[in-house]
């Protein structure tokens, strides 16, 4: 992701939340596509040290000082038990809010921010137990693609969201 896009992608956080309905941030993991609200993000930034914090979550890498702000890094392919990769000049840190936490999710390319109406939406498919994963919000259409919209507040549960607080 370039400078000029990342700016463009700030520009687009820093409007009202009327202009963010149905905009979300689309990122690649592998092969797959996928999307968070444009409201839950704060800032991308591009990858960079982070501190390993003993006693997390596997798939939390550890913490990042963003601009004096110290804030934990989930690696989202981990926490879908995905096979790991190494980070690269594309791999970035969409940094989220959700609540009162800050945290940063660690993906391999930001691609762009999408428009994807309600209509456009699925939900998603259901596992044997006759519940969809609870990372996943929904399934989003874009012409012949489909974007697999993440849960973001569901990403942490309330327990590993109160470990990182």
């Amino acid at each position: 992701m370039g400078n000029e896009d990342m700016l463009n992608a700030q520009l687009l956080l820093d409007e009202d939340e009327d202009a963010q309905k149905d905009k979300y941030l689309t990122f690649h993991l592998g092969d797959e596509q996928y999307g968070v609200e444009i409201a839950y993000v704060t800032e991308i930034v591009g990858i960079q040290k982070i501190t390993s914090v003993p006693d997390m979550p596997e798939f939390v890498r550890g913490v990042i000082n963003l601009r004096g702000q110290v804030i934990p890094v989930m690696d989202v392919r981990t926490r879908f038990r995905m096979p790991p990769r190494d980070y690269d000049d594309r791999t970035c840190v969409v940094v989220v809010r959700i609540g009162e936490q800050t945290i940063g999710l660690v993906v391999d390319m930001v691609n762009e921010v999408a428009d994807i109406p309600k209509d456009q939406i699925s939900p998603p498919p259901s596992s044997g137990v006759g519940k969809g994963s609870r990372y996943i919000q929904g399934l989003g259409k874009i012409d012949d693609d489909v974007k697999i919209l993440l849960n973001v507040p569901m990403l942490l549960g309330e327990e590993e969201l109160e470990a990182l607080a």
